[in-house]
C-alpha cells in the first residue's frame, strides 16, 4: 500500500498567510491528507452523497450570498447538513465579512474557520499546487541535483565518481545547487518530478579531502535553490573499455522514477574529462530535444540515413 502523507494546518496557514477566525484545537494538531479541494454549494442544499470530509472547503461570494438569501431556519438546516460532516477546514476568500451565524455554526460543529484576502480562483490554484507538492509520493535517491540553464539535472553514480566536484564547478560557472548526497524526489503529477534536499543537509556539500562546506555561505544565495523539476538524469560510471558507449545519442534512454519517465545519459569517467562542461552541454542538448530538434537525427538525415529510427531504452539508475 502506498504511503500516505499529511501536512499540518499551521503550515498551510503560515504559507498562505491565512487569518485564523476559529480553531477547535491547535493548528499543528489538525492534519490535511488530501490535495482535493471542495466548494460546498450543492451540500448546502442537503445533497451529501460523495462528500469528502477530508477536503478543505472554500467559500466565496456565491456560497455566502446563497446563505444570505435563506431564512434563518433554512440556513441553520443547510449549515447542519454540511458542518455535521466535519470537513477538515473552511476558508472564506476575498476578505469577505463572515456573518456571526456562520462563525457560531463552525464553533458548534468544531470546524476550523480561516480567512484570506485573495480572490477565490487564484487562492484555489495556489492551495492545490501547494498541497500537491506537500502530499506528493516521494522517494530519496543518492545523487546531486543541480539547475543548469533552467534544466533540473540529477547526477547519479557510485560514491567517489565526482558528483559533488562537478556540482561545485557548475556553481562556479553560475548554475545552482539544489541537493547534494541525498535528493528527495516527489511526483507532483503524472509528468512532473520535483527534487529538493532534506532540510537537515540543505546547502551542504561533501568534498573528499576538504570535508563539509556550506555552498550558500561560500558562493552566495545565488548559488542555491530550494527545489527544481527533474528534467534529466546524468549517470556517471567508471570507464569500461569492453563496453560500447553511445556516440551518436540517437537512441533515447530513460529511467522510470515514481512511474514518471526521465531521460538518462550515461557518461563514462576518465581522468581529465571536464564533467561540468559535459553536464552543461547535456542540459542544453536536452532542452533542444524538448523543443523538437535532435542533432543526431539531423546528421543521419544529412547523410541520407533518414530511415534510421531512434529506439527507446529503459535503463536502471544507480541507487544506494
Amino acid at each position: 500500500m502506498a504511503q500516505k502523507y499529511s501536512v499540518s494546518l499551521d503550515k498551510i496557514i503560515d504559507f498562505h498567510k491565512l487569518e485564523v477566525v476559529y480553531l477547535p484545537k491547535k493548528a499543528d494538531e489538525i492534519l490535511i491528507t488530501t490535495s482535493e479541494i471542495n466548494r460546498p454549494g450543492i451540500v448546502l442544499t442537503g445533497y451529501t452523497d460523495y462528500f469528502d470530509p477530508l477536503r478543505i472547503q472554500i467559500l466565496g461570494w456565491t456560497e455566502l450570498g446563497f446563505m444570505r438569501n435563506m431564512s434563518d431556519e433554512e440556513r441553520d438546516k443547510a449549515l447542519g447538513y454540511w458542518l455535521s460532516l466535519k470537513p477538515a477546514a473552511a476558508v472564506i476568500t476575498r476578505g469577505l465579512d463572515i456573518p456571526d451565524y456562520f462563525i457560531n455554526a463552525c464553533k458548534k460543529y468544531e470546524v476550523p474557520l480561516l480567512k484570506t484576502d485573495e480572490e477565490t480562483s487564484p487562492f484555489l490554484a495556489a492551495l492545490i499546487a501547494y498541497l500537491n507538492t506537500e502530499l506528493a509520493p516521494r522517494i530519496t535517491r543518492h545523487g546531486v541535483l543541480v539547475e543548469v540553464y533552467g534544466e533540473g539535472v540529477l547526477i547519479t553514480g557510485e560514491s567517489g565518481a565526482g558528483k559533488s566536484e562537478a556540482a561545485i564547478e557548475l556553481i562556479k560557472r553560475g548554475h545552482r545547487l539544489i541537493a547534494d548526497d541525498a535528493v528527495e524526489i516527489r511526483r507532483i503529477n503524472d509528468k512532473t518530478l520535483m527534487g529538493n534536499s532534506p532540510s537537515n543537509i540543505r546547502h551542504f556539500v561533501e568534498l573528499r579531502g576538504i570535508g563539509i562546506i556550506d555552498a550558500r555561505r561560500i558562493f552566495g544565495m545565488g548559488a542555491v535553490k530550494p527545489n527544481e523539476k527533474i528534467d534529466m538524469v546524468i549517470q556517471l560510471e567508471a570507464w569500461d573499455s569492453t563496453k560500447a558507449y553511445d556516440r551518436l545519442g540517437l537512441d533515447n534512454e530513460y529511467a522510470t522514477i515514481l512511474d514518471v519517465k526521465v531521460p538518462v545519459i550515461t557518461v563514462p569517467i576518465t581522468p581529465g574529462r571536464n564533467l561540468a562542461v559535459i553536464v552543461e552541454t547535456a542540459a542544453m542538448n536536452n532542452r533542444q530535444k524538448k523543443m523538437g530538434y535532435n542533432a543526431a537525427k539531423d546528421l543521419m538525415e544529412s547523410l541520407g540515413m533518414d530511415d534510421v529510427q531512434p529506439v527507446d531504452k529503459e535503463v536502471e539508475i544507480y541507487q544506494n
